[in-house]
């Protein structure tokens, strides 16, 4: 119940804020645009929801300083740390894949490297925050930008396929 509230304002902030903007660009903006919001409002819910619920207490409980150390987990065999880092990479597969597609630009992999990395680190700051069970871990970091290099990857890859369809629906 406590994440309807959160998704109950991203659909707001979606039709109040860029549905418009971008619905009076091409359809291929809205297209591409609101699959990426639509898909960050899912990351937000894998890895930082409730948001709203959790803000008054979020000073209620320690905060956890971030593990610096990469892939200790798999070093002292903790957890399920495969399906960690493979979870990881899969979470940040569709943004290095889509952001090229939103910029329209010759976007570069160092761009998308930096913008992955921005993306994982501010939910790796803010996971202990909201939330005092999750904690921040830099082997997270490190497979999260990995994922957004595999989507560059296969953005490259189809980029001849999704320019095609792209236009198809821009001139449709």
């Amino acid at each position: 119940m406590k994440v309807l509230v959160d998704f109950v304002v991203l659909i707001i902030i979606y039709f109040c804020k860029f549905y418009k903007k971008w619905k009076e660009k091409d359809r291929d903006v809205l297209l591409v645009n609101t699959t990426m919001y639509i898909y960050l409002s899912f990351v937000l819910y894998f890895t930082l929801m409730p948001i709203l619920t959790s803000l008054p207490f979020i000073f209620n409980h320690p905060y956890a300083p971030m593990n610096l150390i990469p892939f200790i987990d798999v070093t002292f065999g903790r957890g399920d740390f495969a399906r960690q880092v493979g979870l990881n990479i899969i979470m940040t597969i569709p943004f290095g894949f889509l952001l090229p597609l939103i910029k329209k630009e010759n976007t570069k992999l160092l761009k998308i490297v930096f913008y992955t990395f921005l993306l994982s680190l501010g939910i790796e700051l803010l996971q202990p925050l909201i939330n005092g069970v999750r904690s921040a871990d830099i082997t997270d970091l490190i497979t999260n930008v990995l994922g957004g290099i595999i989507g560059y990857i296969m953005y490259l890859i189809f980029k001849p396929f999704t320019t095609k369809i792209l236009n198809y629906i821009k001139n449709r």
